[in-house]
């Protein structure tokens, strides 16, 4: 938790100033016992009016001042702890934000979620409540019993033998309480991530009639997550009673003896008064500290998860090196690189070699799974090489920070995937700084900017989640044009004219071959293939063939058969 609270310190003032208001309304409920037993004592029974007036205007006093303290405590105390977990999720958000893709494989998004949702509001929970009640419920206890000692030693025996015992019972449930949470926010884990998929692939759903599939499967999710927050909610629910029956065996020790002592002039009426008042406050602390342990104890579980993305190591995204200037050559080269996910043992690249120079263009073709895509994350280092290296503009990515590498690279990823706002935010997303005039000479090369001003609102018509109110290719053609208003040296392009007509294509095409560009493009197609400058096949991670189109039919086998099953497939169209 040490990790966590940390982010607490900026706001110390503001704690300083709740711990100390806290304070003051603690010692005032401490003293209330012993002015009331003062009255009963020095007043009520010794009959002497003026002593009661006095000290009943100080209770009142003490009173007024308690009440101003406890609220502005919870002004401090709301100020601090929100500007806290602001601060927190900010940093949580922000070391998301740099996780290398190796990173987001170990960290499922749905715990990503949780983590930035209900367990920061958890840990903001425990540091406001430790302001207001947290820390004046276990100092209450501890106060009340010293003030019952100064009272009278002998009743404040009888009223904390119990004490040692309730301790060591309050050690284990917490220990408890830690460990059934963490499992309670695993659970809400796999529901968040259930709920994601549902309602990423609603549409999939609805087409194939899996909606009572999916419900059935939500329910058993939702139900081990009742399970486990009932589990842990009983061993909560035992602290309470446990306490109260322990409390009140105190208490009634603590009336039969003083009675006694009242009789054989041991104690007076005032102080036995005092030490039960004193007793009371301690049950009513104690009634608190189930509640008070359940806080906790998710608290510290969620704290924990925090911690984990705080403090994770990622291998592959750190900036060693200090910025590079970033040049405009565009150059590319692989020499012998193999590559692995992490933790998998199949490569899935091996021994790829080729060189690209400035303004070329790279074809990349195979089957689903023959590594095309994790050729092209090794370009931005979204991942590091197994074996070999990858050079732009001449120099290893390694060598270069993560920031100078992207900003030179601009990527159009295979799923076209568009941000809630307008078109002209998603264009400008990739650049700061950017003038509507680059945004319509990107579309205009993407083969999109008559369609956006065929809209009602044009550049500035919204864009539902995910795009979901566009066509694929229309998705396809922004995702490009936001690319190109990067001016990038190096363009890649995974397989993302997909969805677009052949004329389309033909016209996009034409406009890229102008661009000041080397460019990297996974397709399927021959004719996009052959309008590179090389053709890269793979097979299985490793080169099948390379070189241009001419080349690869008198060489290639496989490519001869995919250019023989597209020209049929062509001339199937026109039959």
């Amino acid at each position: 938790m040490k990790t966590v609270f940390s982010y607490a310190k900026p706001y110390k003032f503001y704690i300083v100033i709740a711990l100390i208001l806290m304070l003051l309304e603690l010692i005032v409920e401490l003293m209330q016992p012993l002015i009331i037993a003062s009255i009963i004592d020095k007043g009520i029974v010794a009959k002497d009016q003026e002593v009661i007036i006095q000290l009943g205007i100080v209770l009142m006093a003490l009173s007024v001042i308690a009440f101003v303290s406890g609220i502005v405590n919870s002004y401090f105390a709301a100020h601090a702890s929100q500007n806290f977990s602001f601060d927190l999720r900010q940093a949580v958000y922000g070391r998301i934000q740099s996780f290398s893709l190796a990173m987001f494989n170990k960290f499922p998004a749905s715990g990503l979620i949780t983590r930035l949702t209900s367990d920061v509001t958890m840990v903001q929970q425990v540091l406001y409540m430790g302001l207001r009640i947290m820390l004046r419920a276990p100092l209450l206890v501890v106060g009340s019993m010293i003030m019952a000692f100064v009272v009278n030693p002998k009743l404040a025996f009888y009223l904390v033998i119990v004490f040692p015992f309730l301790l060591i019972f309050l050690y284990v449930m917490v220990k408890k309480g830690v460990s059934y949470f963490g499992f309670v926010q695993k659970r809400l884990d796999r529901v968040n991530r259930i709920v994601q998929e549902n309602l990423q692939a609603v549409r999939l759903i609805k087409a194939y009639l899996r909606g009572k599939y999916e419900a059935n499967r939500f329910s058993e999710v939702a139900g081990a997550l009742k399970v486990d927050t009932v589990k842990a909610f009983r061993i909560m629910e035992i602290i309470l009673p446990i306490l109260l029956f322990g409390m009140n065996l105190s208490l009634l020790a603590v009336l039969w003896f003083g009675a006694f002592e009242i009789r054989s002039g041991g104690a007076q009426i005032g102080e036995l008064v005092a030490v039960v008042n004193y007793a009371m406050r301690m049950t009513g602390a104690f009634t608190m500290f189930s509640f008070i342990i359940m806080i906790f104890a998710r608290a510290k579980a969620s704290s924990e998860r925090i911690e984990e993305v705080l403090l994770a190591e990622d291998v592959h995204e750190k900036d060693e090196v200090g910025e590079i200037k970033a040049v405009r050559r565009g150059e590319v080269r692989f020499d012998n690189v193999s590559f692995t996910y992490p933790e998998t043992l199949q490569p899935v690249l091996e021994n790829v070699s080729f060189h690209l120079k400035a303004n070329e263009k790279l074809a990349i073709m195979g089957a689903t799974g023959s590594g095309k895509s994790s050729l092209l994350q090794l370009l931005p280092r979204f991942y590091d090489v197994t074996e070999g290296t990858v050079s732009v503009h001449g120099r290893d990515v390694r060598d270069w920070s993560l920031r100078a590498l992207r900003k030179t690279i601009g990527i159009v990823p295979q799923q076209s995937l568009l941000f809630t706002g307008t078109i002209s935010n998603n264009l400008s997303w990739g650049k700061d700084e950017v003038v509507q005039e680059e945004l319509a000479d990107a579309a205009v090369k993407a083969q999109i900017h008559e369609t956006v001003e065929r809209f009602p609102k044009g550049y500035f018509t919204r864009v539902g989640q995910k795009g979901v109110n566009l066509s694929g290719g229309q998705k396809q053609r922004l995702s490009i044009a936001r690319a190109l208003v990067r001016k990038p040296s190096i363009l890649i392009l995974d397989d993302s004219t997909s969805a677009l007509d052949v004329k389309t294509e033909a016209a996009l095409w034409e406009k890229l071959d102008r661009e000041n560009a080397t460019m990297l493009v996974v397709t399927q197609k021959i004719r996009t293939a052959m309008r590179a400058n090389r053709i890269l096949l793979l097979e299985d991670g490793s080169i099948s063939a390379y070189g241009t189109h001419e080349q690869l039919m008198k060489s290639s086998e496989l490519y001869r058969q995919i250019a023989m099953s597209q020209q049929e497939e062509e001339v199937d169209e026109y039959v």
